[in-house]
């Protein structure tokens, strides 16, 4: 309306409410421990290890080289490094994650990519249905 032709920024995913108390910008680079009781966005290049008790957003411009601990983590740009989300792990289809991960459910999107190994947490006991089937016993 205002001669403005900016294309509007990206919205957080809805999955990660609340608004990021730290960003990394994107002309930002951050080598070390990075850690927060809130919510982090990376649209920079991080090394090191990244320990968020809330929500960890890394955008499309994102490069985090470490070892990653959050509450839920979206990822669209590239990890390389171990995640673990306590709840969830979102890759967009943009987004790339070499290494492992450890979350209770996980959700790719077309497009995004995924090399590693992934183990599922949960609290929840294993039914008992999927017990290794018993041998017969011989009828005497």
């Amino acid at each position: 309306m205002f001669g403005n032709s900016k294309k509007a920024p990206a919205a957080a995913p809805p999955t990660l409410n609340g608004k990021p108390e730290t960003v990394i910008g994107a002309n930002t680079s951050f080598i070390g421990t990075l850690k927060s009781d809130g919510n982090i966005r990376i649209d920079g290049s991080v090394e090191g290890d990244v320990e968020v008790l809330g929500n960890l957003i890394i955008g499309e411009t994102g490069r985090v080289i470490a070892n990653v601990k959050a509450q839920n983590v979206h990822v669209s740009g590239a990890v390389k490094g171990e995640i673990t989300a306590v709840e969830q792990l979102e890759i967009s289809p943009t987004g790339k994650i070499w290494g492992d991960i450890t979350t209770a459910a996980l959700h790719i999107e077309p497009g995004g990519l995924f090399r590693g190994q992934s183990a599922m947490s949960t609290n929840i006991d294993e039914p008992l249905l999927l017990e290794a089937p018993r041998p017969a016993r011989a009828t005497e």
